[in-house]
């Protein structure tokens, strides 16, 4: 548990049918819990999903199981579901070897043959990093990005003469100066 400084483990859990001063004479041992065997759950059983829990049945709530959840055969005597006797799930399957099913003549011819020869999947192009995919799913992407370079390349090549127009005069004043 958690904010809990020390945490105590479970301990064994005394199963009984009719309580005849059974939870009088549990009641003072710690860890020990009582259950009737009408009203159990999985949670007790096997708490937080861990199962192996030391649980003690008395004779009476052992033999009573049988007309709780019945028998493989039988459905059961006191347990229903909307109206229906509860029955124990049944095995679905009678031969458990399940490779030797899959593996058998009957099986195999049905299935479909594998499939061979089928070629890995190919990697995904970034299309800001490579032109031909850019290319597909933009094809006026070429264009614009041609436009693109000579404006910069124009606007670079007027930056430069501007500078140089800079330093012609620039150095014209200083020639005035001396």
């Amino acid at each position: 548990m958690r904010n809990r400084r020390f945490v105590q483990r479970r301990g064994p859990l005394v199963i009984y049918d009719k309580d005849e001063g059974i939870s009088r004479a549990f009641r003072n041992i710690p860890g020990v819990e009582l259950a009737q065997v009408d009203s159990l759950s999985v949670l007790q059983l096997a708490p937080g999903g861990h199962l192996g829990r030391f649980c003690v049945w008395t004779q009476s709530a052992f033999e009573k199981l049988d007309a709780l959840y019945g028998t493989p055969t039988e459905a059961s005597s006191e347990k229903t579901r909307h109206g229906t006797p509860y029955r124990m799930p049944q095995l679905q399957m009678a031969n458990a070897d399940l490779s030797r099913l899959i593996n058998s003549d009957e099986v195999q011819s049905v299935v479909n043959a594998p499939k061979e020869g089928t070629a890995p999947k190919a990697r995904k192009a970034n299309p800001l990093k490579s032109a031909k995919a850019m290319d597909v799913l933009n094809p006026a992407a070429a264009t614009f990005k041609k436009a693109a370079t000579e404006a910069q390349a124009t606007k670079k090549a007027k930056a430069k003469r501007v500078n140089a127009m800079k330093s012609t005069f620039y150095k014209q004043l200083i020639a005035d100066e001396s």
